[in-house]
């Protein structure tokens, strides 16, 4: 037994706090028990009432004879520290705060709240909230409605947590009018003990949860949240988690020494938590129940055994009786990562035989408006058997002709002879309503538009690529890692947080980086010397601690191919630097070896608290600010990780010979993130970096650092590098 049971299916409750007053929090959720018919024994408590709706009230949860399963308590800060004392020494299993007055609004609140914690962890029980919503389980054997909300949802295979009570109750008109049902259904409030982990874990192996649903706020743990989630929406059972976190518009970035400082915000973090851990992330509450239908949707065989129906690939097939919403369902195919199948010919063949002659037999099929039930049944059995096709669309819109239960009769039977999705959507409200309950009833997801289910189906997509990832076997890196702290430590001792360009060099080299041959110069005549060691050309940067991004101050020459280039070259960044920032400390000038040709690629990496080192990676050279063509990961990740994380960018296509062009080296963009994420989690001291450019040569010939910036920052005595 879960040590969440008796929260979510308990055999009795007293709800301590209950009121005779209509309008009251204590009434109303002892109300909503009451009327929703839960199945096990209910107890009202209150010391000023003989009774509440009829049911004998107590004045103290000792005072009942019974066992008491779960707590539900409705009072103040101070009473309720009291009441929960007596609950535990009464012998519940689970408590639910459901009154606010706690951590968020600190002082005294947080304190007792903190006390609270304490005392049910000693004892071993649970503790949803304070200050949320309360938990609803509508199976039939539990219906169980311990929350604000008077509406019981319908019972169902989805699991709904939120971190915002307001929000639930909306939720569950929305799920009513769309006629939605639950699992589970809970608000979690100040996540004083039972937080979003422990609820995930618990609708996992929660025979009666397919598909788990999140509304999030903030995370308090970031890689246990990671590598825990991975193992849920992977392994054997896989769970698939939907997420809608709220403030994605906010920019978050913070003003910070690196790129990658200003370009990783706390969305950023986010968007990297989501990706490692397989979690489909929605945009709105809309979208959620959309995928969420569309997730849940399962295919039965012939033994009688349930799978979930996702797709093997991204090629769909639109079977359609108008060309309008075909065009939209097209567009929106494309844009969601899908693409239009191909038929092959035998499949035009046996349309071609099924189908009128103004029909288009070529994707999107269109089977002309007056198409009934058998034209919808032909088209869709030859588009579906097509091993091209991967899945399907189907579009219907009440037209004269047209029967939409018979059509939604066809699509059933179809759907229960392939393996492949198909996604419905029947466009209209009355004229289509019969078809659309017959589909409901069958498991099929239906949308009302066709922007909808192409939507829907492209997440399918995305986690069936999750579900099908490769796992590479991991490199075999060797790092100096002793060199590297000693380096560091230098460094710090020294009071300098911004490493300089040669213990830079030297640290990058430590990790297995390709560094350029440079020396410090600090008069022309040297840097034409060290030019001519190294062979022309050359390229040149100013060295200061207060320019730190050198192209802000015209701060760099490449190319350089002569003795007076290189002089002159040395004069002009001097002058630059100085107008720039007339207090600048100026070091000397960095002569370097130009770098081969190749892509420019960008690495970087900022430090958070709570989630620790985030890495980024995309675009690089003067372009990053402009295009912001990034990705981002927690540290650490090892090769399969960076290999997701480098084809996620935008641009890949520029690193697989695009147009022509050579095929670049992206092994070696893969090791060198291995490589970063090894030496941030190595070194926590490194408090953000960008190596900008990485030059990223042709295939098998590596990639070469042309530019970097390292920012330490000294740990405090309990620092672990991850607050």
């Amino acid at each position: 037994m879960s040590n969440l049971d008796a929260i979510f299916s308990p055999q009795s409750v007293a709800v301590v706090g209950a009121s005779t007053t209509p309008g009251k929090v204590g009434h109303d959720i002892f109300a909503n028990i009451l009327k929703g018919g839960y199945r096990g024994i209910l107890y009202p408590v209150n010391p000023n009432a003989k009774s509440v709706l009829s049911v004998r009230a107590y004045p103290n949860i000792l005072d009942i004879r019974g066992d008491v399963d779960l707590a539900i308590i409705i009072l103040p800060p101070r009473v309720a520290l009291k009441a929960i004392k007596e609950a535990i020494k009464k012998g519940v299993k689970g408590v639910v705060i459901v009154s606010a007055g706690f951590r968020e609004v600190g002082g005294e609140g947080l304190e007792i709240e903190n006390q609270i914690v304490a005392i049910c962890k000693k004892a071993g029980v649970r503790v949803v909230g304070p200050n949320c919503l309360g938990v609803i389980n509508p199976l039939s054997s539990v219906s169980l409605n311990a929350s604000f909300s008077r509406r019981m949802p319908k019972s169902g295979n989805i699991s709904f947590i939120s971190q915002s009570g307001a929000l639930c109750t909306a939720v569950l008109d929305f799920a009513a009018d769309r006629d939605f049902g639950f699992s589970k259904f809970i608000s979690i409030g100040n996540k004083a003990d039972v937080d979003e982990l422990d609820l995930l874990r618990y609708m996992h192996d929660d025979k009666d949860t397919e598909v788990i649903m999140i509304y999030l706020e903030e995370l308090k743990k970031g890689l246990e949240f990671v590598e825990s989630v991975k193992e849920i929406t992977s392994g054997d059972r896989p769970t698939p988690i939907l997420v809608i976190k709220s403030g994605r518009t906010t920019a978050g970035a913070r003003a910070a020494a690196s790129h990658t400082g200003a370009l990783a915000g706390s969305e950023a973090v986010y968007d990297a938590i989501f990706k490692q851990a397989g979690i489909i992330r929605v945009d709105s509450i809309d979208e959620l129940f959309d995928y969420a239908i569309a997730f849940a949707y399962k295919n039965k065989s012939e033994t009688g055994k349930f799978t979930r129906k996702v797709p093997n690939g991204n090629r769909v097939a639109i079977v359609t009786n108008a060309g309008g919403p075909g065009i939209v369902a097209t567009d929106m195919t494309v844009s969601s990562g899908l693409k239009l199948a191909k038929f092959h010919e035998e499949t035009i063949e046996a349309l071609e035989s099924h189908l009128p002659l103004t029909a288009n037999l070529h994707n999107p099929v269109d089977i002309i408006g007056d198409a009934a039930q058998d034209r919808y049944e032909n088209a869709l059995t030859s588009v579906i058997k097509d091993e091209g096709v991967d899945g399907a669309l189907v579009i219907l819109t009440p037209q004269s002709m047209t029967n939409a239960l018979g059509t939604a009769e066809a699509i059933v039977r179809i759907d229960r002879r392939t393996h492949k999705p198909i996604l419905c959507c029947f466009m209209g409200i009355f004229d289509v309503s019969s078809g659309v309950k017959y589909l409901q009833e069958h498991g099929i997801p239906v949308f009302k538009f066709p922007e909808n289910a192409a939507k829907a189906f492209g997440a399918l997509y995305r986690y069936s690529k999750w579900l099908n990832r490769q796992h590479l076997a991991q490199f075999s890196l060797k790092h100096n890692k002793e060199r590297a702290a000693e380096i560091i430590k230098n460094s710090l001792a020294a009071g300098k947080t911004y490493l300089s360009e040669l213990d830079g060099l030297e640290l990058l080299k430590c990790y297995g980086f390709n560094l350029l041959p440079a020396q410090i110069a600090k008069n022309e005549n040297k840097a034409i010397e060290i030019a001519e060691n190294l062979s022309f050309p050359v390229a040149m940067k100013i060295i200061s601690p207060q320019i730190q991004h050198k192209s802000d101050a015209n701060g760099v020459f490449l190319q350089l191919d002569s003795k007076e280039k290189v002089k002159q070259a040395f004069q002009k960044l001097i002058e630059r630097a100085k107008q720039f920032n007339p207090n600048a400390v100026i070091e000397g000038v960095m002569v370097q070896k130009m770098a081969q040709p190749g892509d420019e690629v960008i690495l970087g990496v900022n430090r958070y608290p709570v989630f620790g080192p985030l890495l980024m990676a995309g675009l690089g050279g003067i372009y990053v600010e402009l295009f912001k063509d990034v990705v981002f990961r927690l540290a650490p990740i090892g090769r399969n990780e960076a290999r997701r994380m480098i084809r996620s960018i935008k641009g890949y296509n520029i690193f697989k010979g695009f147009r022509g062009r050579p095929e670049s080296d992206i092994k070696a963009i893969e090791k060198s993130v291995v490589s970063l994420s090894d030496m941030v989690m190595n070194h926590p001291e490194i408090a953000e970096m960008d190596i900008n450019p990485l030059m990223v040569h042709e295939a098998e010939k590596g990639a070469t650092v042309a530019d970097y910036r390292i920012i330490l920052k000294a740990l405090d005595n309990n620092s672990t590098g991850r607050s």
